[in-house]
């Protein structure tokens, strides 16, 4: 892979925030901005825990923010919500800077980021932030009650204890169970939200949530595409997957990124110099 990145400080309404900005050797025309925001299960995590997810979204041709927040994720709802937000708007005007004055902006998170992405672009659709073209979740952390069949039969007992506590954690003690923005798979107005590219695996724990969000925002009339991979995802920074395995799923959810980011407008790749 030709993925690099380069460590920059951002600043938003929330303050200064450390970033790694990731670009492909083949940008689409105009390059995506993506918001990359890692997983760790709610319990701190690190930025280098989800460079997969980022190298893949580069290689599909976008330019990619993906922000040391793992401090904000230590803290209750919705201080993680808050931070990624912020850069988000903040990187409205800043699309100019990074690739191009038309590109258009996404989020996208996997497990724990997952659900701060998706709790985003709720926010953006109730705040109006237009600029928002679309939302990308890998596996997300949806639902705290932790009771499907999925997460019964492929989570760990030593990692279902972790995401218990880090469910815990987030949630804390003000009642944010019941926040959509908290637990997006619990939210009843979904109408309205952003088109939605929506991605798990047969041996994830947190397939059948991310399959019944997928569905109830189809019902909602959101325009969703979703994909469950075969396997485990080796985009969740807690499983370790052979290196010939990820390699083929890397570049099979690298293609479907590009896909979506063409759907959206981005024109097929041209080769750039660095």
């Amino acid at each position: 892979m030709g993925e690099q990145f380069k460590v920059e400080t951002m600043q938003t309404a929330q303050g200064c925030c450390t970033a790694r900005v990731y670009r492909g050797e083949a940008l689409l025309n105009p390059p995506p901005v993506v918001l990359h925001l890692h997983g760790g299960s709610f319990m701190g995590g690190t930025i280098a825990a989800g460079e997969r997810v980022a190298e893949a979204l580069a290689a599909a041709g976008a330019v990619v923010i993906s922000p040391e927040y793992s401090a904000a994720c230590l803290n209750p709802f919705p201080a993680a919500l808050e931070v990624a937000y912020a850069m988000l708007a903040s990187m409205r005007s800043r699309c100019p800077q990074f690739a191009h004055k038309k590109s258009s902006l996404f989020v996208a998170g996997e497990e724990a980021g997952g659900n701060v992405a998706a709790g985003a672009a709720l926010m953006a659709r109730d705040q109006y932030l237009s600029d928002l073209k679309g939302q990308i979740l890998l596996s997300p952390m949806l639902d705290p009650c932790l009771a499907t069949e999925s997460f019964r039969q492929y989570c760990p007992q030593s990692s279902a204890q972790s995401i218990a506590d880090g469910w815990q954690r987030y949630l804390g003690q003000s009642g944010g169970f019941t926040h959509p923005y908290a637990a997006p798979a619990h939210c009843t107005r979904l109408a309205g939200l952003v088109p939605s590219l929506i991605l798990t695996s047969e041996e994830c724990p947190m397939r059948d949530e991310t399959a019944a969000y997928a569905e109830r925002l189809r019902q909602a009339g959101v325009s969703v595409e979703s994909h469950v991979l075969p396997g485990r995802a080796g985009w969740l920074p807690q499983n370790t997957v052979a290196k010939e395995s990820w390699a083929a799923q890397q570049q099979e959810i690298t293609g479907i990124f590009s896909r979506f980011f063409q759907k959206a407008g981005a024109k097929p790749a041209e080769m750039t110099v660095r």
